[in-house]
């Protein structure tokens, strides 16, 4: 099992959502640290930060080079008018709220 992220107390969130995403793409991964924050203080600071492991060595590379393309990703892309009921989404959204259109098709 190898480390492949620390990430920091506010990004608690994004660890768990991380987690999900590698394993859509068949990549087995933990969160460490995820509940320990309240402990902040308690223990050192840096050991309370949530980190992604990876629980099989060999696929490392993979995950690695999967969740820099996420990291990299703009989060505050163009906002969006949905083609199929006119309601315009922030960027970061897929799909519409209202009903459900693809920002793809």
């Amino acid at each position: 099992m190898k480390k492949l992220h620390t990430f920091n107390p506010w990004q608690r969130p994004q660890a768990g959502m991380f987690r999900e995403l590698l394993a859509g793409e068949g990549i087995s991964c933990l969160v460490r640290n995820e509940q320990i924050v309240g402990a902040m203080g308690e223990i050192p600071f840096l050991e309370c930060y949530p980190e992604l492991w990876v629980v099989d060595d060999d696929v490392l590379p993979r995950a690695r080079m999967l969740l820099e393309k996420w990291l990299k990703e703009d989060p505050s892309a163009e906002p969006w008018t949905c083609p199929a009921c006119g309601e315009v989404l922030e960027g970061q959204f897929g799909a519409c709220w209202k009903c459900g259109q693809r920002i793809d098709g």
